[in-house]
C-alpha cells in the first residue's frame, strides 16, 4: 500500500446558491464568482500538493465538473467523471424555491434515520451514503498516490466517513460541516497505514 493523499474540493459558488433553489441533482453551472473561487481554489493546491501529477475525478454535475476543470488547468490533467460523487437527490423538490422544500420535507426520526425518504421522489439517506462509499471506494482504487476529488457540500461527509472506515449502518446522524470552495486533506501513511483527516473545509484560501 503507498501513501495517499486526497484533497477534496467541494464546488465553489453555483447559481442555485444565487437563486435560493434547490439543488441536489439540480444542474447549474458556475456564477462569475464561483469561478474566481475555482480559481483560489486551484492556487492553493498548486502550492499545497506536492505531486505535479495528481489524478482529478469529479462528480459529473456541472458546478462539480467546472471547479474540477478549472483545477485540471492549474495542473494540466483531465479531469473524470463519477456520478456516484454526486450530491443526495431531492426528488420533487430540485430546482424549487428552498423554501418550497422546507414546507415539504420532514425529518428522519431517531430511529429511522437511513431510509427515511424526506421528500417525494428523492434519495434515502441509505441510498445516498451507499453511492458515495462506492464512489469513494473507486477513487482508492486508483493506484494514483495523489488525487483530488471534487465534490458536494452534504456529500463531503460521506467522502470522510467512508474515508475513517465508519460502517454505513453508524452513519445516519454524522455531519460534517462544508462550505463552497473548502478544501479537506485526507491522508494515509505508508507504515502504519492510518488514515487521517489532516484539514477538514480550510477555506483561508478564499480570502
Amino acid at each position: 500500500m503507498i501513501m495517499k493523499n486526497i484533497f477534496v474540493v467541494t464546488h465553489t459558488e453555483s447559481q442555485h446558491h444565487v437563486d435560493g433553489k434547490v439543488g441536489g441533482w439540480y444542474d447549474t453551472g458556475l456564477t462569475p464568482k464561483g469561478v474566481e473561487q475555482a480559481k483560489r481554489v486551484a492556487r492553493s493546491l498548486r502550492e499545497i500538493v506536492e505531486d505535479p501529477d495528481p489524478h482529478i475525478t469529479a462528480s459529473d454535475l456541472q458546478r462539480t465538473m467546472q471547479t474540477a476543470a478549472i483545477i485540471g488547468q492549474a495542473f494540466d490533467r483531465q479531469v473524470q467523471s463519477n456520478a456516484d460523487l454526486r450530491e443526495m437527490s431531492q426528488g420533487t423538490a430540485e430546482g424549487q424555491a428552498q423554501a418550497w422544500l422546507d414546507a415539504r420535507m420532514s425529518v428522519a426520526p431517531d430511529d429511522n434515520r437511513l431510509d427515511h425518504q424526506a421528500i417525494a421522489g428523492g434519495e434515502t439517506k441509505r441510498q445516498f451514503v451507499s453511492r458515495v462509499y462506492r464512489g469513494l471506494d473507486a477513487v482508492l482504487a486508483n493506484p494514483t498516490a495523489t488525487q483530488i476529488v471534487v465534490t458536494h457540500g452534504f456529500a463531503l461527509t460521506f467522502v470522510v466517513a467512508r474515508w475513517i472506515g465508519m460502517p454505513l449502518e453508524a452513519a445516519g446522524f454524522v455531519n460534517f460541516r462544508a462550505t463552497p470552495g473548502g478544501i479537506t486533506h485526507l491522508h494515509q501513511d505508508d507504515f502504519w497505514r492510518n488514515r487521517e483527516v489532516r484539514s477538514l473545509n480550510d477555506t483561508s484560501h478564499l480570502g
